[in-house]
């Protein structure tokens, strides 16, 4: 208010007009459940609460958003079932948990597609992907859902108990996949028994022998302490961890229009700040990892990357047939 006017009106104005404010502020308030399954310190923890920090900062505390990490509000699948209806607002994961709703969505997840990190955020925003922008409309549709945003959350790569070169070394052997289709593909592709596992149980598979490998970017092997039940890490670098974040329809729309720009902005300033994150703690999570004991394997050391991606992509072009026009889309994105 003009302190002019303040000091022309009767104190009890004043304190029935901040009152009046208060009352407008509470109205005003939107109020938003974001879930996910990440545990405390990985990448995807920090980009949610920082988010949600911003957006009540820069909104005035308009849009208060409460985060649930570590599967607090059920598993992927009943993440994204709670978004479809509603009971959650907000959520994020891998693109192809959508799947459920709309199979291709997963197109995004697949494995050595993207040319680098920042690639496949261009790739994954509606903005700069006409392949996004369409499968986006079909999740509107026919979940009730939509992407809002993505954010990187490291390059993934391949853990052991044994020492892997090329796929000849997986054959027969379970290891560990999201439980998702493409995950099941890409293993199956690498020579592997693919075994569905959650994130929540995943320490307890490898400690028990269920699972013998599994595969994650090295932030996320540190905030797991898998380095406890996993001797090797082969850097295969198979996939850029870019993750998915949506929403409830009606709940995106219910917000106001000036504090939906300013969680779209948010959310796509601190998913670019992710890729910043990601090199300033990759180099520090594998000093830490060697540290602990594990053994790196490259190129170098005879990994077959090359071997890798044939046999990967093969299998996953003959699981999803339909998706070669999506990844020339994708690759297509500058």
């Amino acid at each position: 208010m003009n302190w002019k006017l303040k000091a022309l009106l009767p104190a009890a104005a004043l304190v029935m007009i901040a009152g009046l404010g208060a009352a407008s502020d509470a109205q005003a308030q939107v109020k938003l459940r974001w879930a996910h399954v990440g545990t405390a310190g990985a990448p995807q923890t920090l980009y949610a609460d920082e988010v949600a920090k911003l957006v009540k900062e820069r909104s005035d505390g308009r849009v208060l958003i409460q985060v649930f990490p570590n599967s607090q509000l059920g598993n992927a699948g009943e993440m994204v079932d709670g978004v479809k209806s509603g009971a959650i607002s907000m959520g994020h994961h891998e693109f192809a948990s959508l799947a459920k709703i709309v199979p291709n969505v997963a197109v995004f997840n697949t494995p050595f597609v993207y040319r680098d990190a920042e690639h496949s955020l261009r790739a994954t925003d509606e903005k700069t992907s006409p392949a996004l922008k369409e499968l986006n409309e079909d999740l509107v549709k026919k979940g009730n859902i939509r992407i809002v945003g993505s954010f990187f959350a490291g390059t993934r790569h391949l853990t052991s108990n044994e020492k892997v070169l090329s796929s000849k070394d997986m054959q027969g052997k379970k290891y560990r996949g999201v439980p998702i289709k493409l995950w099941s593909s890409m293993l199956t592709g690498m020579g592997a028994v693919a075994t569905p596992v959650e994130v929540s149980e995943l320490a307890t598979a490898l400690a028990t022998g269920l699972v013998i490998g599994q595969e994650n970017p090295l932030c996320n092997l540190h905030s797991l302490k898998l380095f406890e039940v996993q001797k090797f890490v082969m850097m295969t670098g198979h996939m850029q961890s870019t993750l998915a974040v949506f929403a409830n329809e009606r709940a995106w729309k219910a917000i106001p229009a000036a504090d939906r720009k300013i969680l779209e902005d948010t959310m796509a300033e601190v998913g670019q700040a992710t890729l910043q994150w990601d090199r300033n703690t990759t180099d520090k999570c594998r000093a830490d990892l060697q540290a602990k004991g594990m053994t790196f394997v490259e190129k170098k050391d005879g990994l077959d990357i090359d071997g890798f991606r044939t046999s990967v992509l093969a299998q996953v072009g003959k699981d999803f047939p339909e998706w070669p026009p999506y990844i020339e889309q994708i690759r297509a994105v500058k």
